[in-house]
């Protein structure tokens, strides 16, 4: 019953998710009937994270200090503006702008889930409850693609109209599981951390574990981006039908819920960071070797295990970035990273469009492949590797085991750290939270995990 919440929370992102995955290749293959090129693709997928780009912050400032819920509400209604109104669309920049919309209402609707995710989760739960959280948009993005592929047929501009239709119901659909997803009488503690000062936004990037944990989420998503985007373009060229195309990017999305399911015994056997930067440095393999001519089977073997490993880097780096933060500011650090998700998501497009102009629809991946390379590099320095959940404060920032709510913060932010305010010291069963020793080393590897004492 403790957990009846994620479960409708995981539902709400299915829907809504779903409807983003249906709908971004639906609006790849109706700009196409309208006479788009892959330049202009690379450009409409980049509006759809313009506007959330600069609402990013203010979003996450405003959550830090009052309710989630009300985000979440915003968030599935221009999800399902947008794609009812691009499919309504009869040109490319009607399509741009609507596009622009659906990114912004998918911005609204993540920072609320996740800073409920951040709210309600003890510490040591939150790699578990980050990892099944995720598993609602994987299940959104197994399903979006498959619809679409199933209503987009040869006649591209009516079908692919009707599929954005389709995804602006199915967003609809999330807002029947959004009760009592977040509680009046939860919000006390997460009060105590609103009355601390505002953390300037330099202040949280200079946080070790914040900007590794921004750069990994911004490589995995773009790829994940790009894939969804593009594959369609390098199916038409390889004379792969929709239909097949929307199960190639289903697979993926597949793999990735098997990963997530199986992510905490990766993590208690391998560690966080060992596990960030193996799977960071064979997804970029992988993602560069779909611009080979290879056959259908083993381009459908390559995206399942590009799935896989791209299931890790974003749970994961949101556990890195809400352990690292600065007490009051959890929601203000999950928005930076969204910012830099979205950052990724203008710029990669953009970039794959200018690069498959130049090289071919195949070369974005190549782009990407470079990108994940370096992510793993990246992650070696979001801490040393553990064997278990990290212990750094109550559910709302408070110290664990303490009364509900917790006092913000610890000893070590008290005395102007940056890090985790207490971290279990590791050992076969980890040794009692709190300590100077374990507040030093928070401040040096906010990411480090070990197992904690609940």
């Amino acid at each position: 019953m403790g957990r009846l919440w994620l479960l409708r929370l995981v539902i709400a992102f299915g829907f809504a998710q779903a409807a983003v995955s249906m709908a971004r290749p639906a609006v790849s293959y109706r700009a196409l009937s309208l006479g788009a090129d892959e330049r202009a693709i690379g450009v409409i997928a980049g509006v759809y994270a313009l506007l959330p780009l600069f609402a990013a912050v203010p979003l996450g400032r405003r959550t830090d200090k009052g309710r989630c819920v009300p985000l979440l509400y915003a968030g599935v209604s221009l999800i399902a503006g947008g794609c009812a109104l691009s499919g309504l669309a009869g040109s490319l920049p009607a399509m741009a702008a609507w596009s622009g919309v659906m990114g912004l209402g998918h911005l609204c609707f993540v920072i609320g889930a996740q800073s409920i995710v951040a709210r309600r989760s003890a510490p040591a739960e939150q790699d578990r409850n980050f990892g099944h959280f995720t598993i609602g948009a994987s299940l959104g993005q197994l399903a979006g693609p498959v619809a679409a592929g199933a209503l987009i047929g040869d006649d591209m501009g009516p079908t692919s109209a009707l599929a954005l239709v389709v995804s602006a119901a199915v967003a609809a659909v999330s807002l029947t599981s959004m009760w009592r997803i977040e509680l009046r009488h939860e919000r006390v503690g997460h009060k105590r951390d609103a009355g601390v000062a505002k953390v300037p936004v330099h202040r949280i990037l200079r946080t070790r574990g914040v900007p590794a944990g921004i750069f990994i989420s911004l490589a995995v998503l773009s790829a994940t981006d790009i894939l969804t985007a593009y594959l369609p373009v390098v199916g038409e060229h390889r004379g792969i039908a929709p239909t097949v195309v929307g199960l190639l990017l289903s697979l993926r999305a597949a793999a990735t819920i098997a990963c997530r399911l199986v992510m905490t015994p990766m993590i208690r056997r391998l560690g966080r960071t060992t596990l960030l930067t193996v799977t960071c440095l064979l997804g970029g393999v992988l993602c560069a070797g779909i611009a080979l001519p290879v056959p259908l089977w083993a381009l459908a073997l390559m995206l399942a295990a590009l799935g896989f490993c791209l299931g890790v880097g974003q749970p994961l780096s949101m556990t890195t970035v809400v352990q690292a933060a600065p007490p009051g500011a959890r929601s203000t650090a999950l928005a930076l990273r969204l910012t830099g998700n979205r950052l990724g998501q203008v710029a990669a497009p953009a970039s794959a469009g200018l690069v498959a102009g130049l090289a071919g629809a195949a070369a974005p991946f190549v782009m990407l492949g470079v990108l994940l390379v370096v992510s793993g590099g990246t992650a070696v320095r979001t801490g040393r590797s553990g064997r278990g959940p990290a212990v750094t404060g109550g559910p709302d920032g408070g110290t664990p085991g303490g009364s509900p709510g917790g006092t913000p913060g610890g000893a070590s932010r008290e005395a102007g750290g940056a890090g985790p305010a207490v971290t279990a010291a590791e050992g076969p069963r980890g040794g009692a939270p709190g300590g100077a020793a374990a507040g030093t080393d928070g401040r040096q590897s906010p990411g480090r995990h070990s197992r904690g004492v609940r």
